[in-house]
């Protein structure tokens, strides 16, 4: 005796496909809202790097380069201008010293520009607590 009605062990992907997309849009939507806070790195190294060019930043948004006021947009420039001017170029590095509380874009914005014009860049790190 054969039984008429048979259980199909089928499972039907379409539904599937639609949750995944549906979090593919949630997660591209969501990640362009978060943003990164990082603390500065902490060591307890009394030695510092030997460097020609530093840029200070505060967290209310000003920018020093060798204790000399710039904007953020002529960081580029004053860095370049200073570089023209060294006479050990390849071995120049610029040191970012950036205050706590200084979002993490725009201390990789300084070291985009140092990058750019092929310095070695380093972050300050701050004493241990």
């Amino acid at each position: 005796m054969k039984k008429r009605s048979k259980v199909s062990a089928e499972f039907s992907m379409s539904s599937l496909t639609d949750i995944i997309f549906l979090l593919l849009i949630f997660f591209m939507l969501t990640s362009s809202v978060v943003q990164i806070n990082m603390t500065l790195p902490e060591s307890n190294s009394t030695t510092l790097a030997p460097s020609d060019l530093v840029v200070m930043m505060t967290k209310d948004g000003k920018l020093t380069f060798n204790s000399k006021k710039v904007t953020s947009s002529g960081l580029k420039s004053a860095i370049r201008t200073k570089l023209n001017q060294m006479s050990n170029r390849e071995n120049a590095s610029l040191a970012i010293v950036a205050e706590v509380g200084v979002p993490w874009k725009k201390i990789n914005d300084a070291m985009k520009i140092a990058n750019s014009l092929k310095l070695r860049a380093h972050i300050a790190t701050q004493p241990i607590k």
